[in-house]
């Protein structure tokens, strides 16, 4: 029985870590002039990512169900610092859609294997 919890373990673990190591973003870097920083080059690139995506349709129809005019969030993404947009910008690019189906697998899979090592269900005994 041990044994059977051991390699149910390592199994689990290497599924995990595949998972994670194919879902982690790749890091993106690159050295910019000085000229380029000063003169704010780095920023308007964001502000046209931000407002593409407050005229998306489905984001735009939201936006009214909720009562808000996506004329004025437009126009409010205009008038935003540059470190206000990026943390925008990165809010918008971070966020899942449609939830965190993973969480709620790690979750349930969580559950089954404390109730598995409690004694409670029998369900990895074919591993």
């Amino acid at each position: 029985m041990l044994a059977s919890i051991k390699k149910c373990l390592a199994v689990m673990l290497i599924l995990q870590f595949t998972v994670v190591a194919a879902l982690l973003p790749a890091a993106n870097a690159a050295f910019l002039p000085t000229e380029t920083l000063l003169s704010g080059a780095v920023g308007s690139g964001e502000v046209e990512h931000v407002t593409a995506f407050f005229l998306q349709e489905e984001v735009k129809a939201e936006m009214v169900r909720l009562g808000v005019d996506p004329q004025t969030a437009v126009d409010r993404v205009a008038a935003l610092t540059p470190a206000e947009l990026e943390q925008l910008r990165h809010q918008i690019t971070t966020l899942p859609a449609g939830g965190d189906a993973l969480a709620v697998i790690g979750v349930v899979f969580l559950v089954l294997l404390i109730l598995e090592l409690v004694g409670v269900t029998d369900i990895f005994k074919k591993i």
